[in-house]
């Protein structure tokens, strides 16, 4: 009896043990799957839809498309989603999956930091991020994974240090770097002074990775020397940097010096004071030499024909202007190839054209639009047009408006670029999705708002002729290290296309045709679009939705908070822990007139008027003070306390009595 119990008992601990394995794999495979599907929700464009098998139902993930497991499919081992121009961001997830041995995503739009939840994935051998937009620093966590042998992160934006942990990689055979923005020295072995005794007790740096032998530093900002310990490496891993070399070609003196002052921030009353000072001499220059000019006799433009390849065979002639771009500065296409590192830092892409993201001398970032179109394919209608639209964004000199900086048209090889200052900290797009709480700030949200009706009111009513942006959305609101919003067109060469060819479906084919630059199209107005569009902004900006989700369209789902103050504050972003209700009251009234306004209607004035008083209604009832802009900085708070104490209390505690206990319902 006594030993037929202990077998039972035995036989209960087995199962017992058995069962609870059969869990814990489960719950395992769970938290993989779970963060596969967190991953598909944060790509927002899949243009070769390779994610469309990862929403099937009952769906084994083991055979989504760039996915494998492991032989008996209870974890995910592999993740392989290269060169597919997918658009995202990297999730914490991802550290979920703890047996991934390969994480390949080269060749996409990946954006954002990359998460140091990274470092979690132990038994990672490959970690293959390179051609994407990945911004800041490498987290120091990469450090952690002790099984890695090929890490690739180049051509991306990352910032920052090259984190010396990395040196305690010891199965790391490639580092591919090159292409980015680091800066400071290539981290090599040192050792603190408590472990001077025994220096491979404490050391980090590459000089302690034993198996490295392929690695590429080229085109960052790394200052210092190349270290001896690498000197095995080809000189051209280290060319393009702020390096003490002369054995391979570094960065010009500016750009580097460029680099370093940004570093010095300076006071931001300081800064306000320059700005309007230097403006206001600079209007004063402008004014007396467009006097002196206006009493000379100009130098009248020259209407020539712009001569086709001799290749192709048209019935009519386009005359171009030769002086409509005199004022525009001109660049070669071998300073924007050196600026652009050879055009391979791409940060968006469509089948008409490029967007390339670089550094020109003194250290102005710069995005520039390539045109993806063959020789034989450009028409003169084309030529005038490109022209017709560089001429007419040069004309943009505003806080809130994309700059202009110059063009680029070279016929060998054939290039039509335009090239635009950049707004180095991203889109709106970016910051309210996956920005990783760097809108919390109501403050932030009402500077950006009053900074985007700024811009419309000066593109439709203080421009003439006016102007609008093709595609007005979160994706074309850029915004600066201060988060001042940028209205940038990048979608401006669809309007170049568009003009082109319905001018050429009105042509006839009987006989030469001449046409003049005065007898041409001009740029389409879409004055109600950029309203309607400037309304669901205002309404993703507050909310923090995007346009359309799963459960419907935003704004379906933010009809029934718009009309009553009672429930407004549903609209609230839940990640926004206090806000202003007066604020909030305006913004809505203002989405509300630009959802409802008549589409149809065709009075010019009618638009005009709406967009001065929509730009009013936001500037009299929403608070840009100092204390409102830096309210969500303590650093900047300090500084403020340190210059001038002011009495700014009443406006804090104002806002302070909203907090935002109605949002986590709604969203």
């Amino acid at each position: 009896m006594r030993f037929c119990l202990s077998s039972s008992l035995k036989l209960s601990l087995v199962s017992l043990v058995l069962w609870f394995l059969f869990v814990s794999c489960d719950a395992l495979a769970s938290k993989e799957v779970e963060a596969l599907r967190r991953f598909k929700e944060a790509m927002y464009k899949d243009p070769l839809l390779v994610m469309s098998d990862w929403n099937v139902p009952d769906s084994d993930p083991c055979d989504w498309n760039g996915i494998k497991c492991s032989p008996s499919k209870d974890h995910i081992i592999k993740i392989n989603i290269s060169d597919t121009s997918m658009r995202g961001f990297l999730v914490p997830q991802l550290g979920q999956i703890s047996n991934m041995q390969e994480l390949i995503l080269r060749g996409n739009i990946l954006m954002g930091t990359i998460p140091k939840e990274i470092g979690k994935l132990k038994k990672l051998k490959i970690l293959d991020l390179g051609n994407n937009h990945l911004t800041g620093p490498v987290p120091a966590e990469i450090a952690s994974l002790s099984k890695i042998v090929i890490i690739n992160l180049q051509s991306n934006g990352l910032t920052g240090k090259l984190p010396p942990e990395i040196g305690n990689l010891k199965h790391l055979k490639e580092l591919l770097i090159d292409r980015n923005r680091l800066q400071g020295s290539i981290p090599v072995a040192t050792a603190t002074k408590k472990n001077v005794s025994n220096p491979s007790a404490d050391n980090t740096g590459l000089c302690k990775s034993p198996h490295l032998k392929v690695s590429d530093f080229s085109y960052n900002f790394f200052d210092g020397t190349i270290p001896s310990c690498l000197d095995y490496l080809p000189k051209t891993s280290f060319q393009g940097n702020c390096m003490q070399t002369k054995d391979v070609k570094q960065r010009s003196s500016s750009e580097c010096a460029a680099i370093v002052a940004k570093k010095k921030k300076r006071p931001m009353w300081l800064l306000d004071f320059e700005i309007v000072t230097g403006s206001s001499v600079g209007l004063l220059f402008v004014v007396v030499i467009f006097s002196a000019c206006s009493l000379c006799n100009i130098k009248r433009s020259l209407i020539v024909p712009w001569k086709k390849p001799a290749s192709a065979k048209e019935q009519f002639t386009v005359y171009v202007d030769s002086e409509m771009l005199k004022d525009v500065s001109r660049f070669t296409r071998q300073e924007l190839e050196m600026a652009c590192e050879d055009f391979s830092n791409i940060i968006d892409s469509c089948a008409d054209s490029q967007i390339y993201k670089g550094t020109i001398k003194g250290g102005t970032e710069i995005a520039v639009i390539s045109l993806c179109v063959k020789e034989e394919d450009w028409t003169g209608y084309l030529e005038l047009y490109f022209q017709r639209e560089a001429a007419d964004l040069a004309r943009l000199n505003h806080e809130n408006a994309g700059k202009l900086l110059g063009y680029c048209k070279e016929n060998k090889p054939f290039t039509r670029m335009l090239v635009f200052e950049y707004a180095s900290n991203g889109t709106l797009y970016e910051h309210l999705h996956y920005g990783e709480g760097s809108l919390v700030s109501w403050a932030k949200r009402m500077k950006i708002v009053v900074g985007i009706a700024r811009g419309l009111k000066y593109l439709h009513t203080e421009l003439d002729p006016p102007l609008t942006v093709s595609e007005l959305n979160s994706n074309a609101v850029y915004l600066t290290e201060d988060f001042t919003p940028k209205l940038v067109d990048f979608e401006c060469w669809k309007t170049i296309l568009v003009r082109s060819e319905k001018n050429l479906r009105d042509i006839s084919s009987e006989g030469a045709i001449c046409v003049l630059p005065n007898a041409m199209e001009h740029r389409g107005l879409n004055l109600q679009g950029n309203i309607y569009s400037f309304g669901i902004l205002l309404l993703e900006i507050v909310s923090g939705r995007p346009y359309c989700q799963e459960r419907g369209c935003l704004v379906e789902w933010a009809k029934e908070y718009l009309g009553a103050t009672d429930v407004m504050a549903g609209l609230v972003d839940p990640e926004l822990k206090h806000f202003n209700q007066k604020e909030l009251e305006a913004v809505c009234e203002v989405a509300s007139q630009c959802l409802n306004f008549d589409q149809d209607d065709e009075d010019k004035n009618k638009k005009t008027c709406l967009v001065q008083e929509l730009y009013e209604t936001l500037e009299s009832r929403i608070s840009l003070s100092i204390s409102a802009e830096l309210r969500s900085s303590s650093l900047a708070w300090a500084e403020l306390a340190l210059a001038s104490p002011s009495n700014e209390d009443g406006d804090e505690e104002e806002r302070s009595k909203y907090p935002n206990k109605h949002c986590n319902s709604f969203k």
